[in-house]
Parts: C-alpha cells; sequence; structure tokens
C-alpha cells in the first residue's frame, strides 16, 4: 500500500549518520543522497520490496518539525532486533521514549514486541515485531 514514508530534517548530515547506523540494523544499506528538482537534499533508504523511507530538508524552507500523532514504525525480524534497533538509535543521537523496549500486551493483536525513540530531530520512531 505504501511506497514511501518521509520525515524532515534541520540537519540532513546529522541525519545520515543517524539513519545509516540505525536502519542498517535491519539490513538497509546506507542511505542514498537525491536532489529534489527545488535543490533540497533527500536520503532515500530502500528496503527492497518497493518501499521507501525518506529524509528531507523541507522544501518550504520552513524548520523541520515533528508532526504531532504521527509514528514510523519499522517492522523487525524478532524481539531481539526491536532491542538492537532501539539501542542503536538512542547510542547514535535518538532519544528513548514511553516504556523501555520489550513486550506490550493488546487487547487486539496479542503480545507484540516495541521499542520507541526519536530521532535527533524529534521524529517519532518505533521498532515492532509481531510474533508468528
Amino acid at each position: 500500500m505504501l511506497f514511501h514514508t518521509m520525515v524532515g530534517s534541520n540537519d540532513i548530515e546529522r541525519s545520515k549518520r543517524f539513519y545509516d547506523t540505525v536502519l542498517g540494523t535491519l539490513g538497509a544499506g546506507e542511505g542514498t543522497r537525491n536532489i529534489a528538482d527545488s535543490g533540497h537534499t533527500r536520503l532515500i533508504y530502500n528496503s527492497g520490496n518497493g518501499t521507501n523511507f525518506i529524509v528531507s530538508q523541507p522544501i518550504n524552507d520552513e524548520p523541520a518539525s515533528v508532526a504531532n500523532g504521527s509514528t514510523v514504525a519499522f517492522s523487525c525480524g524478532s524481539p531481539e532486533q526491536v532491542k538492537q534497533l532501539h539501542d542503536t538509535a538512542v547510542a547514535a543521537g535518538g532519544t528513548s521514549i514511553e516504556a523501555p523496549p520489550g513486550p506490550r500486551e493488546t487487547a487486539s493483536m496479542g503480545t507484540i514486541e516495541l521499542a520507541y525513540f526519536r530521532d535527533p530531530d524529534g521524529n517519532k520512531l518505533c521498532g515492532i515485531h509481531f510474533p508468528a
């Protein structure tokens, strides 16, 4: 259903260091630099299955800000990878938020593994694993 998810950055070089490291735990390669027609730099991380995660300088030249109520969730292959994604993000300059990484009981989905954190620009991110 989704082709891409994009978040804004006020420091594209800092974001590249952060996301190259963090998304590397999920097997993503280094972000590809793309210059938009507007001249703004974007980093494109391709999942290999047709979806992309993009980090961009805002094309309206206003400061990047966090979308209230938004979360970008990255699918992880195991509970251990959820924790690794979180811990790597924090070590790379992100901030841990909400409860520590671990299982969460949900009424509709059963037990799932979650870890929430913010990137250096404040975008809310999550690692998630649904047990088989």
